[in-house]
C-alpha cells in the first residue's frame, strides 16, 4: 500500500475513488425506490456526448459533460411529467441519441482515438489530473450537501409520488433536483468508473444494503460503506492486476452483493428451520400449565421435556435446552 501512496497519480485515484464511492450510492437509493436504476446509464450517454463536445471543441470535457447530462436530465422530467411520450420512450431517445451523437462527435475530432473513447465509457481513474480532482470534489460535495438537506423530501417523493403531491410537496422540482443530482453524479464518476458502468455503482451497493438494513437510515450507511469498499477496494486491485479500473470496481460491488446474498438467505433458512420445528410443539404453555417458567430477558421460557419454549409470533420457539445458561 505504501507504493502506492507514494505515487502522485495514485492518491488522486484514491481520494477520486473515495468521492465517487460515498456520492453514487447516496444518489442511488432513490433511484432505486422511485425503480429508476437504469436512469444512470441514459445520463452517461449522453454525458458522452457532451466529452465529444469538448473535444471537438477544445474545451474541458468535464465541464460540457456536466452541461449535457444536466440538460438532458431536466429534459427527461419536464417530458416524463409532463409530455405526452412515456418516461421509458424519452430515456430511451437520450440513450441512443446520446451515444450515438458522442460517437460521431468523437470521430470527427483531429486529435481523438480509440483509447481515449474507452476511457471515458470505461474509466480510466489514472488520466484524471488535479484540476479534474477539484472539479470531482466540489461536485461530491454538493451531491452530499443536497442529498442531506433534502433527504426526507426525497425519500417522500420516492416513496409515494401521489401522496407527496397531494401533501403540498413540489413533486416537479424534487424530481428535477434528483435527475440533476443523478447527472453530476455520473460525471464525477465518469473517470472512475466510465459512463457506461456508472449507474452500477448508484444500484449495487444500495441492492447490498437493503439486505442488510432494517430502515432507510441504516440501508443508507451500508451502500455507502459498501460503495467506498468497492471503489477504493478497486482502485487498489486494479493498480496490481493491471486491470481497467471501473470494470474492477463493479466486480468487487456485485461480488460483495452476491457474498451477502448468499448469507443473509441461509441466515434465513436456518431461522425457518428453527421455527418449523418449534411449531410442532402442541403444548400451549401458561402460568397454570404446570411447567417451570424461567425468565430470560424480556419474556419467560417454559421448561418441558428438557428444553425451554418461549412464545414467538404465533408460535413456539425452542431456546435453550435446561441446564444451559439463560
Amino acid at each position: 500500500m505504501s507504493e502506492i501512496l507514494a505515487l502522485d497519480f495514485m492518491r488522486q485515484a484514491l481520494v477520486a475513488a473515495l468521492l465517487v464511492g460515498i456520492a453514487a450510492p447516496l444518489v442511488g437509493v432513490f433511484l432505486v425506490q422511485r425503480r429508476l436504476s437504469l436512469i444512470g446509464d441514459g445520463m452517461g450517454h449522453v454525458a458522452l456526448a457532451g466529452v465529444a463536445v469538448g473535444v471537438l471543441t477544445g474545451s474541458a470535457p468535464v465541464f460540457t459533460a456536466l452541461v449535457a447530462a444536466v440538460a438532458a436530465a431536466i429534459a427527461i422530467e419536464v417530458i416524463r411529467g409532463r409530455g405526452r411520450t412515456s418516461g421509458d420512450i424519452a430515456l430511451a431517445v437520450m440513450f441512443y441519441g446520446g451515444i450515438a451523437a458522442g460517437v460521431v462527435l468523437i470521430a470527427k475530432s483531429p486529435s481523438s482515438s480509440p483509447a481515449s473513447l474507452t476511457a471515458y465509457l470505461f474509466g480510466a481513474i489514472t488520466t484524471a489530473d488535479q484540476r479534474d480532482l477539484w472539479v470531482f470534489a466540489a461536485l461530491a460535495v454538493v451531491v452530499l450537501l443536497v442529498t442531506s438537506l433534502l433527504r426526507p423530501w426525497l425519500f417522500a417523493v420516492a416513496n409515494d409520488e401521489e401522496y407527496a403531491r397531494a401533501s403540498g410537496l413540489p413533486v416537479t422540482g424534487l424530481n428535477i433536483t434528483l435527475a440533476i443530482l443523478t447527472a453530476v453524479t455520473v460525471v464525477v464518476s465518469m473517470r472512475v468508473v466510465g459512463l457506461l458502468l456508472i449507474s452500477a455503482l448508484m444500484i449495487i451497493p444500495n441492492a447490498t444494503a437493503q439486505l442488510l438494513g432494517r430502515s432507510f437510515r441504516a440501508s443508507v450507511r451500508w451502500a455507502v460503506l459498501v460503495g467506498v469498499l468497492a471503489s477504493v477496494g478497486g482502485v487498489v486491485t486494479s493498480y496490481y492486476a493491471e486491470t481497467p479500473s471501473g470494470g474492477t470496481i463493479v466486480l468487487l460491488a456485485i461480488a460483495a452483493f452476491v457474498v451477502v446474498a448468499v448469507a443473509t438467505g441461509g441466515v434465513a433458512r436456518a431461522r425457518a428451520h428453527q421455527h418449523r420445528r418449534a411449531e410442532r410443539h402442541e403444548h400451549e404453555h401458561g402460568p397454570a400449565c404446570g411447567h417451570p417458567a424461567v425468565p430470560h430477558g424480556d419474556h419467560v421460557d417454559y421448561v418441558h421435556d428438557g428444553h425451554r419454549h418461549a412464545a414467538h409470533e404465533g408460535h413456539w420457539d425452542e431456546h435453550e435446552k435446561e441446564g444451559t445458561r439463560a
